[in-house]
C-alpha cells in the first residue's frame, strides 16, 4: 500500500513538472521579440588585391553594407565614381577605396600620378651587374656611381658617387615590389630624382658608365667622396710635373752720374797733367 502511494506521488510530480516546463516553453516562444536593425550605407571596397599605379576597373570593385556610424571618411558608395582612376598606394582585398589613395581625376593611372610634385622619373639602362643581380626593386634606394674621363685620357679616368639615396620607382615595367622580394632581371630601371639630379644622371649615363650601389633604406647618410683615379687605385701616384720657374727680369735704372769736377791741363815741358780746380 505504501509502495502504491509513493508511486502515485512520483507520477503526479512528473506530470506537474512536465506541464510547467511545457507551459514555460510556449510562453517564451509566443513572446514578441523586439529587434532593431542597424543602419548601414554601401561602401566601395576592393574585390581583389590592387597594386600601386593600377587603373580601377568595374570587376576590381564591389559595394558592401557598412555600419553607418563607422563609415570611413573619403569613401564612395557607387563603384562607377572611381572606375578609371589610378592608385598611388596599394589596396588589399576588402579594404575601402578612399579618396586619399587616388590622384586627381585628371591625373590618370600608371606611373605619372605616382611622381611627387617637383620630382622627375628618369630611366637608365642596366644589366645584371649594374642592377645588383636583380635586387634593385621598386621601393629600394641606391647610390649612383659614374666612371668617366673628363679629358679622354686614361690616367684622368675617375669613379665618383654623384647621387645618393635615390629611390627606385620601377624595375622594368613593374611598379609594385613583390612581397617576397625576389630578384628580378630587367634591362631598365626608373629612378626618382629632382630636375638637377636628372641632369647629372643623364650626363653620367651618356658620357661614362654608371653603377648602382644598393643601400639600406634606413641609412639616410650622404657622404661626400673625392672620387678615385687609376693611380690611386693601384697605390701609387704619377710623377709630379716639374714646376715651371718664371724669371722676372727687373731692369734697374742706373743712378745718374755726377758731372766731373772742373780741371785744367798743365804742360811742363813734355809732360801733361790734369789739375782739379777746387771751388771755394
Amino acid at each position: 500500500m505504501a509502495r502504491i502511494r509513493l508511486f502515485a506521488v512520483f507520477a503526479i510530480a512528473i506530470i506537474a513538472g512536465g506541464t510547467f516546463a511545457f507551459a514555460t516553453y510556449r510562453y517564451v516562444q509566443n513572446r514578441p521579440v523586439h529587434t532593431e536593425k542597424a543602419q548601414t550605407r554601401p561602401v566601395v571596397v576592393a574585390a581583389v588585391n590592387l597594386d600601386i599605379g593600377a587603373e580601377l576597373k568595374r570587376e576590381d570593385l564591389k559595394a558592401i553594407d557598412w555600419p553607418m556610424e563607422s563609415v570611413p571618411e573619403g569613401s564612395f558608395s557607387n563603384p562607377q565614381d572611381v572606375v578609371g582612376r589610378g592608385l598611388i598606394q596599394p589596396v588589399v582585398q576588402n579594404s575601402p577605396i578612399l579618396e586619399g589613395v587616388m590622384p586627381p581625376k585628371e591625373a590618370g593611372a600608371g606611373l605619372p600620378p605616382i611622381i611627387p610634385q617637383g620630382m622627375r622619373a628618369v630611366s637608365v639602362r642596366v644589366n645584371d651587374v649594374i642592377g645588383v643581380a636583380g635586387y634593385v626593386l621598386p621601393g629600394t634606394h641606391v647610390d649612383v656611381v659614374v666612371t668617366v674621363s673628363p679629358t679622354d685620357q686614361h690616367p684622368d679616368t675617375t669613379s665618383k658617387v654623384i647621387l645618393t639615396n635615390v629611390q627606385v620607382l620601377t624595375a622594368g615595367t613593374k611598379i609594385e615590389r613583390d612581397s617576397e622580394q625576389k630578384p628580378v632581371t630587367v634591362n631598365v630601371v626608373t629612378l626618382l630624382v629632382d630636375p638637377q639630379q636628372s641632369e647629372r644622371l643623364t650626363l653620367a649615363s651618356t658620357e661614362g658608365k654608371i653603377q648602382l650601389a644598393l643601400r639600406n633604406p634606413l641609412d639616410q647618410t650622404a657622404p661626400q667622396t673625392p672620387g678615385i683615379k687609376p693611380a690611386a687605385l693601384l697605390g701609387y701616384a704619377p710623377a709630379a710635373r716639374p714646376a715651371t720657374i718664371t724669371r722676372r727680369v727687373v731692369q734697374v735704372a742706373a743712378a745718374p752720374k755726377e758731372p766731373p769736377p772742373p780741371s785744367v791741363e798743365i804742360i811742363r815741358g813734355d809732360k801733361r797733367a790734369q789739375e782739379v780746380v777746387h771751388q771755394e
